[in-house]
C-alpha cells in the first residue's frame, strides 16, 4: 500500500509538472465524444477518450507487471 501512495504521488506531481503541455493534447475533443450544448444544459460524455485513457493504462499496468 506504501509503495501505491507513493507512485501515486509522483504521478500527481509529474501531471502537474507537465500540465502546460497536457491541456494542448487533443483529449476530450476526440471524435466520438459526446457533447449535448443547449441553453441553460450542457452535457458532455467522453467516450472515446475514456477508452483510450482505458487503453493505455491498461497496457502500462500490463507492462509494469512484468
Amino acid at each position: 500500500m506504501q509503495k501505491t501512495l507513493i507512485y501515486l504521488g509522483l504521478a500527481i506531481v509529474l501531471a502537474g509538472l507537465f500540465w502546460p503541455w497536457l491541456v494542448k493534447l487533443p483529449l476530450g475533443r476526440l471524435p466520438g465524444d459526446i457533447v449535448i450544448d443547449r441553453p441553460g444544459l450542457k452535457v458532455y460524455i467522453p467516450i472515446t477518450t475514456m477508452v483510450l485513457l482505458s487503453m493505455i493504462l491498461s497496457l502500462l499496468a500490463w507492462l509494469f507487471r512484468k
